[in-house]
């Protein structure tokens, strides 16, 4: 296995504390590895095996444990005469009814240190929000960046250029680096994904009755990305295929995809004004590949692929995420974490004066002395522009 070291690190300060840790995100994107190597470190520190219970919901062994109820048992069964330190680790754990009342529970008492992975970031925020009155703490974890990627490839790998083009190509899934790198057996895996994906976290779990309208909608957020969407402007393009479907249900579906992190939603900021806007936010997929396996690859359309990489990059390290919004021209984003503030503009080249003029002219326009960045291709770059700095994308991902 990989380490996933970026999360190690963040998780690492709460392992023993009285909070209970709740790593999120979409199917796949390596959240049960990331589980295992915690539990390796711990053992690696002297914990005995003993005092581990790993409760995988995927796993037949597990089949038994149904509701709240059933995990209790069994962890008392498992823990409840060991001395000393003890840890629970529970996979899935959304597959389990009424969980929250078990953990709430367990890791309300501080005897057991628990860790939960979940596909559903709301109903984790919801329901342990309600029960553990702010006693955890969420670990998010996103599909690879381009750095782990190439970690992934190995001695495998070929240039950083050619490796990138791959990555754009098929994503981020940590499980695509053991298939033969075709695009037909890829994107076969990849759409296996999202279907699971639909199905479990979306329509089983909603109960979604028009799944036809469904996969409609996710199409159109997969075409769109990076571009500014509404609720509105999604239910009149339904309407032109000659279908129906309100706003309400559209923005409830729309809401699906976000729980199930197989899309997230970032909202626009009006810098001038400073407030939020409330209509007209930007959708960005949990992974790239999974456009590519819905829609086909298309090379002259990368532009809001770039950007799609650029935003899970930024949420990676850490960064609170929004769209900038001047006058009548937009921040590509605006990231925020601590007291720390980037603006970033990304462009697949500046090949013209007007791409630069556009490029480094609405980041020239913003009020403030905080970092400016201007993120492309090129590889040659003159100056940095009145203090906004130009740089080749891949590096910066590579940082």
């Amino acid at each position: 296995m990989y380490r996933r070291d970026i999360y190690m690190r963040r998780i690492r300060p709460f392992l023993g504390k009285p909070v209970v840790k709740v790593v999120t995100g979409m199917r796949r994107v390596g959240k049960s590895c990331f589980l295992r190597q915690v539990i390796d470190e711990l053992k690696a520190d002297g914990v005995p095996a003993t005092s581990i219970l790993y409760i995988d919901k995927e796993s037949l062994e597990f089949e038994h444990v149904q509701t709240y109820r059933d995990l209790g048992a069994l962890v008392e069964q498992a823990l409840g005469k060991v001395k000393g330190a003890k840890f629970l680790f529970v996979d899935e754990v959304q597959e389990i009814q009424e969980w929250e009342k078990a953990i709430a529970s367990i890791g309300g008492k501080g005897a057991v240190d628990v860790t939960l992975t979940g596909s559903n970031a709301h109903l984790f925020s919801s329901e342990l929000a309600t029960r553990l009155s702010g006693r955890y703490v969420e670990i998010p974890v996103y599909s690879l960046g381009f750095k782990e990627h190439l970690l992934f490839r190995g001695g495998d790998r070929r240039s950083d250029e050619e490796e990138f083009r791959a990555f754009l190509r098929f994503g981020g899934l940590p499980a695509v680096h053991h298939l033969p790198r075709e695009e037909e057996i890829v994107y076969q895996y990849v759409s296996s994904i999202y279907s699971t994906v639909l199905l479990k976290d979306v329509v089983r779990r909603h109960e979604v009755r028009n799944v036809s309208l469904l996969e409609r909608i996710a199409g159109f957020l997969f075409d769109n990305v990076g571009r500014v969407t509404s609720a509105k402007s999604i239910a009149d393009y339904i309407k032109s295929q000659r279908l129906r479907a309100s706003v309400e249900t559209v923005q409830t579906y729309l809401s699906y995809f976000e729980q199930a992190q197989l899309a997230h939603r970032v909202a626009r900021y009006d810098i001038k004004g400073r407030r939020q806007l409330e209509l007209y936010d930007k959708y960005y997929l949990g992974d790239v590949g999974m456009r590519h396996a819905v829609l086909g690859f298309r090379e002259d359309e990368l532009s809001g692929v770039l950007e799609n990489v650029v935003f899970l990059e930024l949420r990676r390290r850490g960064y609170r995420v929004r769209i900038g919004k001047l006058r009548e021209r937009e921040v590509d984003f605006i990231a925020e974490r601590e007291k720390e503030k980037l603006y970033v503009q990304v462009a697949y080249l500046l090949a013209t004066p007007e791409v630069i003029a556009r490029e480094f002219g609405v980041l020239k326009a913003v009020p403030d002395n905080y970092e400016k960045l201007v993120l492309s291709l090129d590889t040659q770059f003159g100056d940095d522009l009145d203090g906004i700095r130009r740089r080749n994308l891949i590096e910066f991902l590579l940082d």
